[in-house]
């Protein structure tokens, strides 16, 4: 053996490590040191680093050993750990069933005691008193036997519940009937009480609903008959454009742009609901038709200080002295005096127009549209939105005119009308 080692091996020492200087040779073989290149390319340095076998090898044996114990973790949380509270479950319940156990044990050792009581004293009775009707021994030996009954009975009890597993007391099952009878018993008076407050509630309920409904009932009311006064006089005018007020309003509630507001949506209810709440949505769509209506409608004089000259209709032409029909009102007034625009609208046109000069016409929805001439300036744009009383122009006498004067045109679907219905409160 030592010739074997001396003839091989430099020394002892170097047979005993030969087997790890092997496997050392294998792993950097396997493992071979690398070297690798880094370029900080901002300040144009390159730098070389080295890792050696042993390092290479080392990261190798960690990622295993991560690997490893990833690996066993999730095996551990997949398999074990349902079981693990499955035990837990059963242990719980072996707890409870354990308790439950305990605790008819002491109930009847307590009526054993009291039975063993009665029974020796029954038995004392028997044998000491002599002097005992038949009828009185005949109870007692009744007593007796009703005793021992009961004393087997809890034998048997006892006897079940060592043995059956699904074991549950008499007494167990009575007292759980009574705590569910009570919870129920104070659900109920809890439901009663919240019954008792939902009706109170819904009676207020109902005494406001009838209370707001006649009050909006009635305001739709008074505003429905001040609204159609408003707007009573045109009505002869309106009939000779093949127009009505009914038809108007639901047009009205169907219009929309940005200075009237959206379009109304009517309200529906059923059969079944009482007739006053679709009364009201009627009411309440008239109230809102006539409403905007008055608001759309070009209601009112185009100037503050009103003095007509020329009316609408047939007249003599102030340049050939023939008759021809006058398709709008003249007022009066001087250059520069302001014109404002009647109701809101859009500017349609503005600007230089044949025999009318300088024109401003506005639309405002429905089918009406006003139109302003002879004006010395417009101080608005085709596009414009305009609100009542918004100045809209000047006056002058631009085209074919005989002086300073407004010429005011009402027009339904592009055709004058006599517009002194509209202009006039009378």
């Amino acid at each position: 053996m030592i010739n074997f080692i001396t003839r091989y091996f430099t020394s002892l020492w170097a047979f005993i490590t030969s087997p790890f200087r092997a496997m050392w040779r294998v792993i950097c073989r396997v493992f071979p040191p690398r070297e690798f290149t880094v370029m900080d390319t901002p300040r144009g340095n390159v730098y070389t680093f080295r890792q050696s076998s042993f390092w290479r090898f080392t990261k190798f044996c960690g990622k295993i050993g991560l690997i490893i114990w990833a690996a066993w973790s999730t095996y551990v949380f997949v398999y074990h750990r349902p079981l693990l509270q499955k035990r837990t479950q059963q242990l719980e319940e072996a707890k409870s069933t354990h308790a439950r156990q305990m605790t008819d044990l002491q109930v009847y050792l307590e009526k054993y005691n009291e039975l063993t009581r009665n029974l020796n004293v029954i038995d004392d009775k028997i044998l000491n008193a002599g002097d005992l009707k038949d009828s009185e021994k005949e109870e007692l030996m009744n007593n007796r036997l009703k005793t021992w009954g009961e004393l087997d009975f809890l034998r048997t009890r006892l006897t079940e519940m060592f043995t059956n597993e699904e074991y549950s007391a008499e007494y167990t099952k009575l007292s759980e009937l009574s705590t569910e009878f009570e919870l129920t018993r104070a659900e109920n008076n809890e439901l009663k009480r919240r019954n008792a407050e939902m009706a109170e509630k819904m009676e207020q309920i109902a005494t406001a609903d009838i209370q707001i409904v006649d009050m909006v009932s009635k305001l739709a009311t008074e505003n429905i008959d001040a609204l159609r006064d408003n707007i009573k006089n045109i009505n002869s005018t309106i009939a000779t454009l093949g127009l009505t007020q009914k038809v108007l309003i639901n047009n009205a509630n169907k219009f929309s742009n940005p200075m009237v507001g959206a379009a109304f949506n009517p309200l529906e209810f059923d059969d079944d609901m009482d007739p006053k709440y679709q009364k009201l949505a009627d009411d309440l769509e008239l109230w809102n038709g006539l409403k905007k209506l008055d608001t759309v409608l070009p209601l009112g004089a185009p100037v503050e200080k009103m003095r007509i000259t020329s009316n609408f209709g047939t007249r003599n032409d102030p340049f050939t002295g023939k008759p021809k029909k006058h398709r709008g009102i003249d007022f009066a007034g001087k250059i520069g005096t302001e014109l404002m625009a009647v109701a809101p609208g859009r500017v349609v046109s503005a600007g230089e127009r044949v025999g009318y000069g300088t024109t401003v016409e506005i639309d405002h929805g429905l089918g009406f549209t006003t139109l302003y001439a002879h004006l010395s300036q417009a101080l608005v744009t085709r596009g414009d939105w305009v609100r009542p009383g918004t100045v809209i122009g000047l006056a002058g006498s631009t085209g074919r005119s005989t002086g300073p004067h407004l010429h005011y045109e009402i027009r339904y679907k592009g055709v004058p009308f006599d517009p002194s219905k509209f202009v006039k409160d009378e």
